[in-house]
């Protein structure tokens, strides 16, 4: 219920502040000359906005098992698997949330990640590499990092604000392409050849804007499920769980679920930073050695 509130929170909030920065601007009475529908825009663009990152949130545990081949646990085979299956449900009752699927997927990489649209039915995983270089507590603070991401929502609140950006791209983008298109052919609808184009280019633009944003949220929860799995497991397994990846520096065994593992590269600057899904590692152990808990 919660979940469903705040999705309609964030939709109508969205809804207020582009009404309101239309009609500070005047574009609501350019946008009736041009024969464009304020509120059919607003709901384009919402609709789309919120849709795609919904859906993808809705799919991330099925293409999680399948990109990454995640073999869930549901009967542990032996006495490891037992183990492991029971460190995440001993963190996930100290959270408060349900019972996590647990699977382990084949990586030489040490690498965990969690996904899922409910806090209640997630998905924890764990590769192959990092059970064999990291030893039991060290291995019980990566999971009290993952399913720290899974109380506090991440993967839900990451969804929202992606969608409300795609929202703001979406509407903007096309208003730019009306206003480009009319100035250049005097369309009165302003819907030539520059506006397709113009769109495209702004939804380009804006759209790299906007990742900035979600990167910038994507390293704030890494410091928060650090702070979590220190909580969980105890702060010096924590700090000597993210010793042992700095050591191991491998990448992500996937992209796609970059935002979801633990991993990352070492310090970058400029641009690349702002880019960065995970802070730096030095960074993080850092934080997490000046932390209260």
């Amino acid at each position: 219920m919660k979940r469903i509130l705040l999705f309609l929170a964030t939709n109508l909030a969205i809804l207020i502040i582009l009404s309101a920065v239309v009609e500070l601007f005047g574009l609501d009475t350019y946008l009736a000359r041009a024969g464009t529908n304020l509120g059919g825009l607003l709901l384009i663009a919402a609709v789309f906005g919120f849709g795609g990152s919904f859906l993808s949130l809705l799919l991330s545990k099925w293409l999680a098992k399948r990109a990454l081949g995640v073999r869930i646990i549901a009967q542990p085979a032996d006495a490891a698997e037992q183990w492991l299956v029971e460190s995440v449900r001993a963190h996930a009752l100290a959270a408060g949330i349900g019972m996590p699927e647990v699977g382990v997927f084949d990586s030489p990489a040490p690498n965990a990640f969690a996904t899922g649209a409910r806090r209640d039915h997630a998905l924890v995983a764990v590769s192959s590499g990092l059970l064999q270089r990291m030893n039991g507590e060290e291995v019980r603070a990566v999971l009290g990092h993952e399913i720290t991401h899974v109380a506090n929502g991440d993967m839900v609140t990451l969804t929202l604000i992606q969608g409300v950006l795609n929202t703001f791209v979406i509407f903007f983008s096309r208003i730019i392409g009306n206003i480009v298109d009319r100035a250049l052919f005097g369309n009165a609808k302003g819907r030539g050849p520059a506006f397709l184009v113009t769109v495209l280019l702004t939804q380009v633009v804006l759209g790299a804007l906007a990742s900035l944003i979600v990167m910038a949220f994507s390293r704030y929860r890494e410091f928060r499920a650090d702070r979590g799995g220190a909580r969980l497991a105890g702060r010096d397994s924590m700090i000597a769980a993210l010793e042992r990846l700095k050591a191991a520096h491998e990448p992500l065994p996937s992209a796609q679920f970059a935002a979801f593992g633990i991993t990352s590269g070492g310090s970058r600057g400029g641009l690349r930073r702002l880019l960065m899904s995970h802070p730096p590692l030095d960074e993080r152990i850092a934080a997490l050695r000046a932390a209260p808990l």
